[in-house]
């Protein structure tokens, strides 16, 4: 452990308060975090209060009597707290990932090493439980973000157009509430076909349970089952190990043309065409009535193509943040990306709309 400085300064003292109330609040977000989950997620969970309880003890040894004076905890971590304790989801994990991979345990020499080191595994052990989350997600969730996302801008892009060749407000009305049901039918179509056909294909290599009917008929010596586990993934010496065994029990319960370790059936629950189709319906309706409600409200001219704008600028922020989230990276870099790309796209539309309507006039 580093020896504390004789007489630490008052910034060491400020900075080492701080660091007391963060670990203290990280342990506590921890333990929120581990009191809604269960098995091994709930061991490694306690695990890292255990960490983060032996770093604050070191603060504490090196503040002596200054550890009792109270210091604020960053609002980032406060509200990691808020959320733990209120909804325990994926999106705390993957924010306090972004928590740990920013310590500054590696540059201050008042840190040990282990703490150091302890910090940067806590970043790839909670990588891992936020990934572990963001596979369990539902597909529903991520159809929902991506789906809006697609409604806020090809609407946006098409009521802005529409707007600026100069055309009657009825009229872009219409459009973009045409917008919104072609648009909407059209994923609703896609994802039926592509969810049905997805069923179609898993059903047509899933194995027929009906073969092992033939199991007594088959040749023994000749082993003609061997094959069925070695297309399967078997390696050749334990396909036939395994067929001669399946054949010479046949009076045996439950055996036959057994899967085993073999990859034959599919590992997530793909849903059913029907609700995949209607959940894009409504995700991708749900953005596109945005660009609309300023004209459905009486708006007309630049007043309403600015609120369209601002009203959907709003919803690809927050999109863009969900995205951010989940995916680990920054919320406010995802969230203005997500803003750029669709007011781009808005943004070249309205152009084309402006030279279209002024070669028509």
């Amino acid at each position: 452990m580093t020896e504390p400085r004789n007489a630490p300064t008052a910034s060491d003292i400020k900075r080492w308060r701080q660091y007391l109330a963060d670990e203290r609040a990280e342990a506590s977000v921890y333990s929120e975090l581990a009191s809604r989950r269960t098995g091994e997620e709930k061991a490694i969970l306690l695990g890292l209060v255990e960490a983060e309880r032996r770093h604050e003890a070191h603060w504490i040894d090196l503040l002596g009597e200054h550890a009792n004076e109270p210091t604020r905890t960053a609002l980032r971590t406060r509200l990691l707290g808020f959320f733990a304790k209120r909804f325990g989801s994926v999106f705390v994990l993957a924010l306090m990932q972004r928590t740990e991979s920013r310590s500054p345990y590696e540059s201050d020499a008042d840190a040990t090493d282990a703490m150091a080191a302890d910090e940067r595994l806590h970043t790839e052990i909670v990588r891992g439980l936020a990934a572990r989350g963001r596979n369990n997600m539902s597909g529903t969730f991520r159809a929902a973000v991506f789906g809006a996302n697609d409604g806020l801008v090809s609407n946006l892009a098409l009521v802005l157009g529409m707007s600026a060749t100069g055309v009657g407000t009825g009229v872009v009305l219409a459009a973009g509430v045409a917008g919104l049901l072609a648009g909407a039918l059209s994923m609703a179509a896609g994802e039926y076909v592509s969810v049905r056909s997805q069923r179609e294909l898993l059903d047509s290599t899933t194995p027929d349970p009906s073969a092992r009917q033939v199991l007594p008929q088959l040749d023994v010596n000749a082993n003609e089952l061997q094959y069925v586990y070695r297309v399967r993934g078997m390696a050749p010496q334990q396909a036939a190990e395994h067929a001669h065994e399946v054949l010479n029990n046949l009076d045996c319960v439950h055996v036959g043309l057994d899967t085993g370790t073999l990859s034959a059936q599919p590992g997530d629950s793909i849903g059913s065409a029907r609700g995949a189709a209607l959940s894009s319906f409504l995700f991708f309706a749900s953005g596109a009535i945005i660009p609309v409600l300023p004209y459905l409200f009486g708006l007309t001219g630049l007043a309403a193509v600015a609120v369209a704008a601002v009203l959907v600028g709003i919803a690809l922020l927050m999109t863009g943040a969900i995205v951010g989230v989940l995916s680990g990276a920054s919320p406010l870099k995802r969230a203005l990306r997500q803003l750029a790309i669709g007011y781009g796209a808005a943004a070249i539309t309205y152009l084309l709309g402006l030279a279209f309507g002024t070669t028509v006039a």
